[in-house]
This record gives C-alpha cells, sequence and structure tokens, in this order.
C-alpha cells in the first residue's frame, strides 16, 4: 500500500498554481498517505496553505529565473536533494515538471514508482510515461497523469485559500492610503510584466488604458508587482504625463509591497485584473476574481486563465502559438497588433457585466 507519495513541480507561479485540482484529486485517492510536494522557494509560497500537502520541500539550486530569486535563500546543490528524497523512502513520485533533471532526481533518489510526462528523451527514467499534450490545458495535462496511473479525477475547479491576517494587511495599506475597502468597488489590477518580456504588450497602449480607466470610467487603477517591476509601471506614469495629462484617480503603485500571499488577498480584493500572459492571471482565476488576459505567442488553450469569467484577448495569425521556440520574423506582431481600442471595448463590457461600469 502506497503510504508515502512526493509531487515533483518546481518553479514557476503559474504552473504550480495549475496543480492544485491535481493535488485535490490526488488526496481523494489516497485519503490517509503522507503527500509532500517538492517547489521553488518563491512561486511555491503561491500554494503553502493548499490543505491536500502535509509537506513543501523547496528545491533551490539556481538564479537563473528573475521571479524565483528569493533574498537571503541558501543555495543547495543537485545532489544534496537526492540525498535528502532518498532519505525519505518515498513509495511513488508524480513528476510533474517536464525536464529530464527532474525525473533524474526522481530516479537518483530511489523512488520506486516514477510516473510523469514522457517528453526531453527521459522516458526510460520513468516507470509509467505519461503522453503530452500540447493542445489540452495544463491542468487536464496534470490530471492525465492521474489517469494514467489508473485515478479518475472527480473534477478539476481551480482553488485558492487566503488567511484573514492576509486580508487584513491589504486592508491597513488601503486605509492608509485614505482607500476605503467597504465602499470603494471600483479597484482594478493592471499588470503589464511578466516573466518573458516578448510576452508583454506595449507601454504606450498601457498607458492609454491607464488613462481611460482613470478619467473615463472612475476606476482605481493599482499596480502590482516585484520592486523591479515598478520601473515598468514609473514608465507608464511618464508617458501620460508627458502628454500633459492629469489624471482624475491616480493609479497606486504597491510593487514590492506585498509577499506573493499577501498579493493572493489583494487580487482577491479588486474588481478585475487587465495583464498580459503572466502568473497573476492564474493567481486571480485561483481566488476567482475576473480576468482578462493580453497574450501573444503563447498558446492560451493550454496557459489561458482557468475561470469560467475570463477573457482572452489574442490575435490569429498563422504563425501561432509559437510558444517562443522559434525566432520571430514578423516582430512580435502576435502581441502588437492587439489595438487599445480592443482591450477597452472588452474592460468596458467586463465592467459593466460586473455592474461597476
Amino acid at each position: 500500500m502506497t503510504k508515502k507519495i512526493l509531487v515533483m513541480r518546481y518553479r514557476f507561479i503559474g504552473d504550480t498554481l495549475l496543480t492544485i485540482p491535481f493535488l485535490r484529486n490526488l488526496r481523494d485517492a489516497y485519503p490517509d498517505a503522507q503527500i509532500d510536494m517538492l517547489v521553488a522557494p518563491v512561486s511555491g509560497e503561491i500554494i503553502e496553505k493548499c490543505p491536500y500537502v502535509d509537506n513543501f520541500i523547496y528545491f533551490d539550486t539556481t538564479k537563473k529565473h528573475r521571479y524565483e530569486n528569493k533574498e537571503n535563500s541558501q543555495k543547495k546543490d543537485f545532489w544534496s536533494y537526492v540525498k535528502l528524497l532518498k532519505e525519505q523512502n518515498y513509495d511513488k513520485a508524480y513528476v510533474l515538471k517536464r525536464s529530464f533533471s527532474s525525473a533524474f532526481l526522481a530516479f537518483a533518489a530511489g523512488i520506486k514508482e516514477r510516473i510523469g510526462f514522457d517528453t526531453e528523451m527521459r522516458g526510460f527514467l520513468l516507470t509509467k510515461r505519461v503522453p503530452y499534450e500540447e493542445n489540452k490545458h495544463e491542468i487536464e495535462c496534470f490530471l492525465d497523469v492521474l489517469r494514467a496511473d489508473g485515478i479518475k479525477p472527480k473534477d478539476n475547479y481551480l482553488e485558492n485559500w487566503v488567511e484573514n491576517k492576509e486580508l487584513d494587511t491589504v486592508k491597513d495599506i488601503f486605509n492608509k492610503l485614505g482607500m476605503n475597502i467597504e465602499t470603494s468597488f471600483k479597484r482594478v489590477i493592471v499588470h503589464a510584466t511578466s516573466g518573458n518580456r516578448k510576452k508583454e504588450w506595449p507601454m504606450d497602449r498601457w498607458a492609454k488604458i491607464v488613462q481611460w480607466l482613470s478619467d473615463e470610467k472612475g476606476v482605481q487603477v493599482i499596480f502590482n508587482g516585484t520592486k523591479a517591476d515598478s520601473q515598468t509601471y514609473e514608465k507608464i506614469m511618464s508617458l501620460i504625463e508627458n502628454n500633459g495629462e492629469n489624471l482624475k484617480i491616480r493609479p497606486i503603485n504597491l510593487c514590492g509591497m506585498f509577499s506573493l500571499r499577501e498579493t493572493l488577498a489583494l487580487t482577491k480584493l479588486c474588481s478585475l485584473i487587465v495583464g498580459c500572459d503572466s502568473g497573476n492571471l492564474h493567481i486571480a482565476a485561483s481566488v476567482e476574481t475576473p480576468v482578462i488576459g493580453i497574450y501573444g505567442p503563447m498558446n492560451t488553450v493550454k496557459w489561458g486563465a482557468w475561470e469560467n469569467n475570463s477573457v482572452i484577448i489574442k490575435t490569429d495569425l498563422p504563425c501561432q502559438p509559437c510558444a517562443l521556440k522559434v525566432r520571430c520574423k514578423r516582430n512580435y506582431r502576435c502581441i502588437t497588433d492587439i489595438t487599445v481600442e480592443r482591450v477597452r471595448d472588452e474592460i468596458d463590457a467586463k465592467l459593466k457585466e460586473l455592474c461597476i461600469a
């Protein structure tokens, strides 16, 4: 009987969030097992309140990704994790990360059953190989791993858990900024940054959207992200000011002020998020905040926000989706061809639907 299970999906906020339906169905299948999860130090924080996981193990070997760089964290080498996992004596590992190294980690740790995607020529390291479908949402691909192991998923909805102390932290900041959280409901997050700059919509167009939201729609625009992201929003505001515009409702820049968990609370307290393809859209979907996403080179069938209220804005070029795997010969028209008017119309329709237009 399986007693100890390891789930491996480290790095990237969005990918980590999308494991939640998998984890819920896994717990349903193994109610008495010890289920541990190998996650990255930053992205793993977004699901650390998940009740379906007993222990989180933080995998931290590199500073490669700019959103996975946690201050004062002590890096370890790969073989130290092999030793750590071997000592845990796991009966089974679900290798949801698709890299060769993740499958090798489970193999080197001596985990008897290793179930994962048959990608990157790593199939020989797995005891059960699962076909990976490029044109299927990542949530359903993760659930395919359970199906391949004889477990029939009961549902596929996304969820998350926000604590009252996290909500209170955000409310306190709002109160200090003079924004009454109880009476002001027109709060819209504009998220103009992404982990890959090639997914970002041009800043001059964001400037026009921010100006329109603030002046014509009477919306409190909120910028949120890391300290480094703040530079993008400062540039957006400079574009507005250089045009001689004085906004009726000045946007609030909260970049670098909140932890990832508090960002989850902030998003839950907002009416809508409008943003480019990033983990923040998945954060919003996980707390049922309506999403308007601007997508370019990535496959929206696979990476679109998993929410009934989500709106996908994209072009339809013959080269889409390239997933940034080839050199672009069209100067990223997939994202630059999306007009301000189109985005504005979608936001306007959503605000009216939410009765806050």
